[in-house]
């Protein structure tokens, strides 16, 4: 991304798109139960009290009636029906782990199988969204928590503890190529979730050879663990790796969250908070809800001068229901360099329009 004179004014910026994820899979209900939505109806309101506070786009995962992650299609059919019902213009942004909680006790947390995962393509009905992860890659979402993080929570416990230090996702090149296809032959956009740029290579490496025929709308998830740290070196070595013409959000974990979100306000791009993510105030007095956390961002983005952006202007910005035709369509939409033609030498361009 090109940040020439001028990029830092407001009135040159993107709106502020809020991406909420308030359903922390992670979690169970006993950890915050004044803000963990555990019945249907309670995580549809939830969704909704998400959208009035500012949220535009939502990270969805569903419970069962007992507070346990699920892994049922039939619930996140059920939740997203609920949803589009109360606040049809939200942006649904299906997580593709699914869950990665652990069903009972013992189990290890992970992530479900390859087949499961693509039956997130035949979802009804059909969200906006669904995230993918590229490369299979270590996902140790404790490692750079510390003790005050998990504090009084089922992540204090050794055996769970243990098992999300060991989780790994499964995504190898056959099966993501395989995924966006159904995903799109359906309709519903890619969002690539990114630890690092040798990731972001990959996802361009797929739109040169044309198997990738998407709007580049991404995620930095800076988690540590097999993701990168969320330091300012890592952050501008992946911002300037980014095309201009794709649509960045920034995601961290814990105490790195309301930092990490204030410099992409400033920067012009996109934001997420959550319980998923974060739990505490940033003097960890108290824990703060979902809610809370988007009306902080909406507060913060305002003293900026950057206003957030409501759900029809969302939609534009993160090019819902965009597709493409071709490798060289992918390639200039999304700001990448076009492929190299036979005989070409040099650096490549893409013609003038």
């Amino acid at each position: 991304m090109d940040f020439i004179d001028g990029s830092m004014f407001p009135e040159n910026q993107q709106k502020l798109v809020i991406t909420a994820a308030p359903y922390g899979p992670e979690w169970i209900p006993s950890d915050f139960p004044e803000d963990i939505p555990v019945t249907m109806e309670q995580q549809i309101q939830k969704a909704v009290d998400c959208y009035n506070a500012g949220a535009t786009v939502l990270h969805v995962h569903v419970r069962e009636a007992d507070g346990k992650g699920s892994k049922r299609l039939s619930k996140f059919n059920e939740l997203l029906a609920g949803i589009r019902a109360r606040v049809p213009d939200m942006i649904l942004q299906v997580g593709g782990s699914i869950s990665f909680a652990p069903e009972s006790e013992g189990d290890v947390a992970k992530w479900l199988s390859d087949d499961t995962r693509h039956m997130l393509a035949e979802l009804k009905p059909t969200p906006d969204q669904v995230t993918i992860a590229i490369n299979t890659n270590q996902m140790n979402v404790v490692e750079q928590m510390c003790a005050a993080d998990v504090a009084g929570t089922s992540l204090a416990e050794p055996a769970n503890y243990r098992a999300y230090r060991e989780m790994t996702i499964p995504a190898g090149p056959e099966w993501v190529e395989e995924h966006i296809r159904r995903l799109s032959i359906n309709g519903i956009q890619t969002h690539f979730q990114l630890a690092n740029i040798a990731q972001l290579e990959t996802v361009e490496r797929m739109m040169r050879r044309g198997s990738c025929n998407v709007p580049l709308i991404l995620t930095w998830v800076a988690i540590g663990g097999g993701f990168e740290a969320p330091n300012l070196y890592n952050l501008a070595n992946f911002v300037r790796a980014c095309p201009n013409g794709s649509v960045l959000t920034l995601e961290t974990s814990m105490l790195n969250v309301l930092p990490l979100n204030m410099m992409a306000i400033a920067m012009g791009l996109h934001v997420r908070c959550g319980i998923e993510d974060n739990l505490w105030t940033q003097r960890r007095d108290r824990k703060m809800g979902t809610v809370e956390q988007i009306e902080q961002l909406v507060r913060i983005s305002r003293e900026f001068g950057r206003d957030v952006a409501n759900a029809k202007e969302a939609r534009e910005i993160y090019k819902i229901g965009t597709f493409y035709d071709s490798a060289n369509e992918t390639l200039a939409e999304n700001g990448f360099a076009p492929n190299r033609k036979p005989g070409q030498v040099g650096f490549t361009q893409h013609a003038r329009r």
